[in-house]
């Protein structure tokens, strides 16, 4: 009971790196163990042997000494050989894939380890499949142990079935010295995509007894010269180019240069096919083969260009152009005369093809702009504005022909309005004019920027226009679908056509003149009080009858009560009145005397210089 200590003595240990047994020398607690001392049985033993007694106890042969596993077994490993299959479900080239992997199983503990060895460009994640540990066989508990293995079976682990096929001499000779029976090797299975995409194996061609050193030597630095010409006129944009062919007779080598002629718009690039051997036949292949990307070599060309396929007078297909050959330089002509006997070598004259003359089609006008600067952009990629005749802008510089125009329209309020066409003499351009007229319930303004106006009938290949010869008094000009009357003019309308007589027709200038003619006739003598409009023949019917058209929109205006106003004023009777009280007499009764044919009407009625013959001016008013 007062024992508190109870460790046991060590009896394994290690000596130069092998490991050793012990005898213990003391008991647990540290207690002296009596080897020597003998038992009771032990001594009734020796009681009954005498010859023991007297020669002593036979001695024996020490017992062996304890091995443990991890000990007998160190670094002895059985390797075996195998493979899996799997499945390539994406791939259109193969539908499984086979691995090939080194299954090794270590003695001292019973642990596996799976490794699949390296293969360069594979494409797939390889090496370690399955960490070294003890891999289960089932659910049970078990693991696999080496009495499970051999060649010529299937083994899953994790799901994955191996095929073993082949194991070292060593695992050979561990299992035959345990008792079991090692199946025959089979054959290692290989990836069928695998073998497909190694390189075939290097073909050795024999080499000829053509003497190449000896031909360089020969003709090196002789070079023949054909002059040819490219006709690429069939395809888009092309032309026809000539090009100087070179064919080397050292190495039967072939090259093609350009020919640049001064201001050509070319790109330097003198060379069109770099100095290499040009093949003439090719092996028969596939039609879908890429021959683009294909590295040319004696394996797939059956015939290279040699210097009997040139000739004068004859076209030559090299890398997919087609070159005719119309001379050749002196060096080849005695070379082909001495090598083939080829004497003819006439020069083929070449004609260049004129070029078809395109005709230039002006598609149709859009509407949009002037019909001018519209046309300029289809005569170069950046149109230029139109030109201009400085010569005669400078002349007629703020010169402008002023018309009165009437709108002629179904409609009788638009008849009523009245418009101030100006035609401007610098550039034969149009504006229209809408005076403001108030409460007309019609906003005035510009009706007409500056623009020229084509005449009805014309068209964009032949447009004709307005101009001084067509604006006649009562003539109808059409202005972008609305029609317009002239109704007047200015008188410098007048001035200026009879200066320029020779410039503008008679019946243009007698227009005028006619519609001017009373206002001239009011003009002549002022100092005379005879009323102009006394007699009945010259009444200016035609006036009085515009003017009561003109004054039919203002309904406000009462002829009777304009009568009685103008009769009261007159207490004379002379029927005469001063021009001042009759301009305010019509401002108090609303008669609008600021309209153009009502200041013609009291111009021909006027008597003098401030008295006006309101009688006359009344007929305009009836009752």
């Amino acid at each position: 009971p007062q024992k508190t200590c109870f460790h046991r003595s060590q009896t394994l240990g290690y000596k130069n790196g092998y490991a050793f047994s012990r005898l213990p020398t003391v008991g647990s607690g540290g207690e002296r163990l009596y080897v020597n001392q003998l038992s009771q049985a032990e001594l009734d033993e020796l009681s009954s042997k005498r010859p023991t007694l007297t020669y002593g106890q036979v001695k024996r042969s020490p017992p062996s000494g304890f091995i443990p596993a991890h000990v007998a077994f160190d670094k002895k490993i059985l390797k075996f050989n195998a493979y899996f299959q799997e499945d390539v479900p994406l791939s259109a080239e193969e539908h499984y894939r086979i691995r090939q992997v080194c299954i090794y199983y270590y003695l001292e503990d019973d642990s596996m380890y799976v490794i699949e060895p390296v293969v360069q460009n594979s494409g797939i994640p390889q090496g370690k499949h399955i960490r070294r540990h003890r891999v289960p066989k089932n659910d049970h508990g078990e693991h696999y142990h080496w009495k499970d293995l051999n060649r010529g079976i299937n083994i899953t682990m994790y799901g994955r079935t191996y095929r073993i096929v082949d194991c070292d001499r060593f695992t050979q000779e561990f299992l035959e010295s345990q008792g079991i029976e090692v199946n025959p090797p089979e054959k290692m299975a290989f990836d069928p995509y695998t073998e497909m995409r190694q390189m075939p194996a290097r073909k050795y061609i024999t080499p000829s007894d053509f003497d190449q050193l000896k031909q360089f030597l020969t003709y090196d630095k002789q070079v023949l010269r054909f002059y040819a010409m490219w006709d690429d006129t069939n395809s888009t944009f092309g032309e026809s180019r000539p090009y100087i062919i070179h064919y080397y007779l050292a190495d039967d080598t072939v090259e093609v240069r350009e020919i640049h002629k001064q201001n050509d718009g070319r790109d330097p690039f003198p060379v069109l096919i770099r100095r290499q051997r040009l093949p003439k036949t090719f092996v028969d292949m596939q039609k879908t083969f890429p021959t683009c990307v294909m590295e040319i070599s004696d394996q797939e060309v059956l015939e290279w260009y040699t210097a009997k396929d040139f000739a004068v007078g004859k076209s030559t297909t090299l890398l997919g152009r087609n070159f005719f050959i119309y001379d050749c330089d002196e060096f080849t002509r005695n070379f082909y005369r001495d090598k083939f006997g080829i004497t003819d070598f006439q020069p083929v004259e070449i004609k260049k093809k004129p070029p078809e003359e395109v005709q230039q089609i002006i598609p149709p006008y859009n509407g949009f702009g002037i019909l001018e600067d519209t046309l300029q952009n289809c005569f170069s990629l950046f149109p230029k504005p139109p030109r201009k005749d400085v010569i005669k802008m400078l002349e007629n510089d703020n010169k402008v022909l002023r018309y009165q125009v009437a709108l002629e329209s179904p409609n009788p309020e638009d008849r009523k309005r009245r418009f101030i066409l100006s035609y401007f003499l610098s550039n034969d351009m149009i504006s229209i004019y809408e005076p403001p007229v108030r409460n007309s319930g019609i906003i005035g303004g510009k009706y007409l920027r500056k623009t020229r106006v084509a005449k009805p009938g014309s068209t964009a290949e032949n447009a004709t226009y307005y101009g001084p010869s067509d604006l006649t008094i009562g003539s109808t000009i059409e202005v972008f679908g609305h029609r317009f009357v002239i109704t007047d003019a200015d008188e410098y309308v007048l001035n200026y056509m009879e200066s320029n007589a020779g410039s503008f027709p008679v019946a243009t200038l007698q227009s005028l003149r006619d519609h001017f003619h009373p206002k001239q006739v009011v003009k002549e003598p002022e100092n005379s009080h005879i009323p102009k409009l006394g007699t009945s023949k010259q009444e200016p019917d035609e006036l009085i009858v515009r003017v009561q058209e003109e004054l039919k929109p203002h309904k406000h205006l009462n002829n009777k009560n304009i009568q009685e106003a103008f009769l009261q004023c007159d207490k004379d009777g002379s029927g005469v009145l001063d021009k001042a009280k009759f301009l305010s007499l019509c401002d108090s009764l609303s008669v609008p005397t600021n309209t153009t044919l009502l200041n013609k009407l009291m111009d021909q009625c006027s008597c003098g210089e401030n008295q006006i013959n309101y009688r006359d001016f009344l007929r305009a008013f009836p009752s």
